[in-house]
């Protein structure tokens, strides 16, 4: 018999402690939901870089938005995504300089996650979402 889907969604101001809140929260609902210590630090890390992109890209487009942060829970992986209103693309800055003091978001991502990547949902702006394993 397949396992339900958990699901829980966290609505944030574009504000830089929106990445302290998701976090807090993405662990709080990963301990309820039994999932091991390692992949709640994997997904805290990719919750705590996805805010941090959407609230910079939210801040430089000048909009008083909200994000959302939705967790979805399936038998072997965590889905993690983040809305924001702003419709450009996430940027994947490849290799970034050792000196350099940004850029490396989307490589953490990558490197936590199975996979990762991003949608326009038919509501406006875009989601960028990344796929945690649950199996140690």
């Amino acid at each position: 018999m397949p396992q339900e889907t958990l699901v829980s969604r966290l609505e944030l101001a574009a504000q830089p402690d929106a990445v302290r809140w998701a976090r807090h929260h993405a662990r709080d609902v990963l301990n309820a939901w039994r999932v091991s210590s390692n992949a709640i630090d994997l997904a805290a890390l990719a919750v705590s870089e996805l805010v941090t992109n959407a609230v910079q890209h939210a801040t430089h487009a000048a909009l008083s938005e909200r994000l959302a942060l939705t967790l979805r829970h399936y038998h072997a992986r965590l889905l993690v995504e983040v809305a924001d209103p702003d419709t450009r693309p996430p940027v994947y800055s490849g290799a970034v300089s050792f000196t350099s003091e940004g850029g490396r978001g989307l490589q953490l991502v990558e490197s936590v996650s199975k996979e990762w990547g991003y949608y326009h949902p038919p509501t406006g702006g875009k989601v960028v979402w990344c796929a945690v394993a649950l199996n140690d």
